[in-house]
């Protein structure tokens, strides 16, 4: 668990002087209380997005609240991620199983809105596209009604803010700099482990965008707090991870041509499955190809990087603070 003591050499002057030096931008990373504060309520927002989806299911469709739905709930992971260190052991896997489950008892709803975009999208020859309708026209009739969607959201936003409530109380007074930096580095290693293993197997393609997914969340929230270098390092993940969304939707799909396969060729499924392999194969070739700048560094040195790009970010102008080196 980590103690209360303010930031080290992370910050350009120091932590007791709350505004900074003139010409200084104010920021929660020059307050290990205010920087705590601005975590939770980060994770209480996210919290809210996820209630507010509850609430959209009335006024428009059902996928679209569902999606805003688990892109809430991966938000406050992300959150969970910045401030893991300062949480005792078991709080922070519990805090991290209940949205885990929350997420996933949305899975079975998101499958079925995104199926039907994912195989319309595709190049399909004629029996390729006639397999792949009718296991839509079996899917379409196991698709859960509103009502039982709108108590799976309901259910999965309280779930939310109960976490809310519970890392509200888990967490110290102060949480420094060190912890969060450190919290940006083990999600960046598990998403350039997972970048690496995709290599050889697609499953690891999952594991791969939800890390870098949570990656973006937490460089934007940092970025918000600092300034164009940490927003230029955003962008160059942020760019990666949206590659990976259609083959993350793919390999969906070839499970789920199986589950609403009844009634169809086992060869037609097998010939549309080895069409859905091949698109897949195609994208996996090009998002880690798109990952090679992005997950090149190590770990520890990211963490260096973005540490540098925030304190430089913060530096009062009169500091040789011009213009902004992007690159570092």
């Amino acid at each position: 668990m980590a103690t209360t003591t303010g930031p080290k050499s992370a910050l350009p002057y120091s932590e007791h002087d709350k505004l900074g030096p003139l010409g200084a931008r104010t920021s929660a990373i020059h307050d290990a209380a205010a920087l705590r504060n601005a975590l939770v309520h980060a994770f209480e927002a996210a919290a809210q997005e996820a209630r507010d989806a509850v609430a959209a299911i009335d006024k428009g469709s059902a996928s679209a609240a569902v999606h805003a739905s688990r892109k809430a709930l991966r938000r406050a992971r992300a959150v969970l991620g910045l401030v893991g260190d300062a949480l005792p052991k078991g709080e922070r896997s519990a805090v991290k199983t209940a949205l885990q489950e929350a997420r996933r008892a949305l899975s079975t709803v998101r499958d079925h809105a995104v199926a039907p975009e994912t195989l319309a999208q595709m190049a399909l020859d004629d029996g390729d596209r006639a397999t792949a309708n009718r296991v839509l026209a079996n899917a379409a009739e196991a698709m859960p009604a509103v009502a039982e969607i709108k108590q799976l959201l309901a259910e999965s936003a309280a779930r939310a803010a109960a976490q809310a409530e519970a890392l509200q109380a888990a967490l110290p007074h102060d949480v420094d700099w060190d912890v969060v930096s450190a919290g940006v580095r083990e999600t960046y290693s598990e998403a350039r482990r997972a970048c690496r293993a995709a290599k050889r197997s697609r499953s690891w393609l999952h594991t791969w965008r939800r890390r870098s997914k949570e990656l973006v969340y937490q460089l934007e929230l940092i970025a918000k707090q600092a300034g164009p270098r940490m927003s230029a390092i955003h962008d160059e993940v942020s760019g990666v991870t949206d590659g990976l969304g259609p083959a993350v939707d793919l390999i969906m799909v070839r499970d789920f041509v199986v589950t609403y396969g009844q009634g169809v060729a086992p060869e037609a499924l097998d010939h549309l499955r080895d069409s859905i392999d091949r698109a897949l194969d195609d994208i996996r070739k090009s998002a880690r190809k798109s990952a090679r700048d992005a997950f090149r560094q190590k770990s520890k040195r990211l963490e260096k990087r973005i540490t540098k790009s925030v304190r430089r970010d913060l530096a009062p102008l009169d500091e040789g603070n011009g213009a902004p080196e992007l690159q570092e």
